[in-house]
């Protein structure tokens, strides 16, 4: 008897999905609720569990199909397989040839790493192909174990700082020769297909402007570094940047509410609270989850709560919920070495922050030229409803709070 594997209800609004990666084989064992497919929603991956224990069945959808929820697309058996018994996808591969003509004992190793590449995402699969590593020899770090592309980009590196054998110095200029030149095409995830056309959205809709100011970091690395050690012993959790700018917005956006507001229709919808998006990066691209009523909360709590959906984005297990909803949004290009950049709105947001990274510059201080750590920031928002003056005061508001800390103890 058979038990259909079906898609299932993906959250409100969202009627589709495309299979992102197939995390069973046929033939294999199947343990209740244990994952067997991801899915790519327009938000988030979302897995797939076994809804019964037996043996993955026939694969009914591809990885890269689109499927509608409740689509059937696979079955799972009952049963357990029979002792010693290879995976039905492991059978259909091509016969051996004859031993004549079979390859030594030895070179078995890469038709090894080839099968296990192709139990691996799609990205992390293009990773271990154009760096050439065995992902055997890896140790993942992902959910349950699994590889991620940060794994493999950590081994190439590690790989690369060995000395090569002399024989790949022979193999370079024949390689060279050769002369040829490729091209991959890879479908865009719908990940990426939502992000692009909700960004453009955002340009062809919203009159979008930026506002700058630079802002002198030395009192917030001060506090960071005289009370860090005694933050993360009280609270489990390391004292970042993140918290002071996510205090700082909230002063910002208490006293100029537009920058928290969005256009509905004909109408202005202000918000009486802060939900803030904070972009972190995960393995499918920027991913910008929900902390809901930062007003209200603590530094620790808010540290926590990025923490936390750093931690899930990375292993994939956001959610719909994680991911909806959102009054403003703070991005910090800053982490990959940014200077200066003019971010796009998160629609129907109205205004984001950028952060950038720290470097020391001059700057004149009472009179004197001396060195601060300064980071540029940048404020874009909508024109239709912000004007240049709030924008503009706003920031700084954000500005002076980072450079004199107690604002933010104070409500100044």
């Amino acid at each position: 008897m058979s038990t259909e594997v079906k898609v299932p209800t993906l959250g409100e609004s969202v009627s589709e999905a495309t299979i992102g990666e197939w995390l069973k084989k046929p033939g294999e064992a199947v343990a209740l609720d244990e994952p067997i497919a991801s899915l790519e929603t327009d938000k988030v991956a979302v897995e797939v569990t076994a809804t019964v224990a037996g043996v993955m069945g026939q694969l009914l959808a591809k990885e890269g199909d689109n499927v509608a929820v409740g689509a059937v697309i696979a079955t799972i058996e009952d049963g357990t397989p029979a002792a010693g018994a290879e995976p039905v996808a492991a059978r259909t591969e091509a016969p051996v040839a004859p031993a004549s003509n079979s390859a030594p004992p030895q070179d078995t190793a890469p038709a090894a790493a080839s099968d296990a590449a192709a139990a691996l995402s799609p990205a992390v699969r293009r990773a271990v192909l154009e760096h050439g590593i065995d992902p055997a020899a890896i140790k993942g770090t992902g959910k349950d174990g699994r590889i991620t592309k940060e794994d493999v980009v950590a081994a190439a590196a590690a790989k690369s700082a060995t000395p090569p054998p002399a024989v790949a110095a022979v193999a370079a200029p024949a390689a060279a020769a050769a002369g040829s030149r490729g091209e991959e095409r890879i479908k865009m995830t719908r990940l990426r297909q939502t992000v692009a056309k909700r960004l453009k959205e955002a340009q062809d809709t919203a009159a979008l402007l930026t506002t700058f100011n630079d802002c002198d970091m030395s009192a917030v690395m001060a506090a960071r570094a005289t009370y860090k050690d005694a933050f993360e012993k009280k609270h489990g959790v390391r004292l970042g940047f993140m918290g002071f700018f996510a205090k700082a917005a909230c002063l910002a956006l208490k006293d100029i509410p537009s920058v928290n507001a969005r256009i509905e229709g004909d109408e202005i919808v202000y918000h009486p609270y802060v939900d803030m998006s904070v972009a972190v990066s995960a393995p499918n691209g920027l991913v910008v989850p929900v902390v809901r009523d930062v007003q209200d909360m603590s530094f620790a709590a808010i540290e926590k709560a990025i923490a936390d959906y750093g931690k899930k984005a990375k292993e994939g297990s956001l959610t719909m919920a994680d991911m909806t909803g959102g009054t403003f949004t703070i991005s910090n290009g800053g982490v990959f070495g940014s200077l200066m950049s003019t971010p796009i709105i998160n629609p129907p947001q109205s205004a984001v922050l950028g952060l950038h990274r720290i470097e020391d510059r001059p700057v004149v201080r009472d009179g004197q030229i001396v060195i601060r750590p300064m980071m540029y920031l940048a404020l874009s928002y909508d024109h239709r409803l912000i004007d240049g003056r709030e924008a503009v005061t706003a920031l700084k508001i954000i500005k002076e709070a980072i450079e004199d800390p107690t604002r933010l103890l104070i409500d100044l």
